[in-house]
């Protein structure tokens, strides 16, 4: 025997368990197998999910878009701003828009909803006059949805 042969650790091995030890801690083989099927469930309940989420969100494109956009705005006077605003609609849609004007403080101080007619053009320029209860800083759309 040499003398590297004397300094090498020799290997500690670990008992063998018996099935009663394994039993007692939950580790047989039909619990392992309760485990795998359960986690394949659960993966394919996910797949599922998020199929249904993208047929549902991403591939459903017969919804009609709508587009806004605030273009100007002017205060005539302490009662009344003017706002301008282009909106793309689907060609043959009636729109509906809620017009707001606010304070310098962001406070509602003028609210309209104005009724748009179905037009051939999809997208059209519109201005229109909403009354204030005091001065506005600002006019603007706040929402629009087709009717």
């Amino acid at each position: 025997m040499s003398l590297d042969d004397e300094l090498q650790p020799t290997p500690v091995t670990a008992p063998a368990e018996s099935a009663e030890l394994q039993s007692r801690y939950g580790r047989t083989p039909g619990r392992r197998f309760r485990g795998r099927v359960i986690a394949w469930i659960a993966g394919a309940g996910v797949a599922v999910v998020i199929a249904a989420w993208v047929i549902w969100a991403g591939l459903d494109s017969n919804q009609a878009s709508l587009d806004t956009q605030d273009t100007a705005h002017s205060v005539i006077d302490a009662h009344s701003v003017q706002v301008e605003f282009n909106v793309t609609a689907p060609r043959g849609s009636t729109v509906s828009c809620a017009l707001q004007a606010l304070n310098d403080t962001f406070a509602v101080v003028g609210w309209k909803v104005v009724a748009l007619p179905a037009s051939d053009s999809a997208t059209r320029s519109f201005s229109e006059t909403v009354r204030t209860s005091e001065l506005a800083s600002t006019g603007l759309i706040y929402s629009c949805w087709l009717t």
